[in-house]
């Protein structure tokens, strides 16, 4: 059975940090591109970022680009979001997301999906 958990959401105050983890159980993390997602209340869930299966590319869009870093630790399964100069417009649902598509930009690319966690950026 495939689970992808995150972890490490919150409430934090504008111009703060925040690192999300995502660990991977009952699949071969290593086969697969992973990405994050987010999701604003009355708002369509969008790419936030990805990063290939061998490390070596990564993607962001540009309203987190030199703002989000995205990496990833296969011997630990484990992929990570480190939000940095959090804007309240950065608030929603975090998801990460597995798929064996590269750049992982549409849902539909994705093969398995977290439960997602919590950020909230007050101003």
């Amino acid at each position: 059975q495939v689970q992808l958990v995150e972890s490490g959401g919150g409430l934090v105050q504008a111009g703060g940090s925040l690192r999300l983890s995502c660990a991977a159980s009952g699949v071969s993390f290593s086969s697969y591109s992973m990405g994050w997602f987010r999701q604003a209340p009355g708002k369509e869930r969008e790419f936030v970022a990805a990063i290939s299966r061998n490390v070596f590319s990564t993607d962001y869009i540009d309203s987190v680009q030199g703002r989000f870093s995205i990496s990833r630790d296969n011997a630990k399964k484990t992929v990570y979001l480190q939000m940095n100069s959090l804007k309240p417009e950065d608030t929603a649902v975090y998801t990460c997301a597995a798929g064996t598509v590269w750049r992982l930009r549409n849902s539909d690319d994705c093969d398995y999906w977290g439960q997602g966690t919590q950020v909230t950026v007050s101003s």
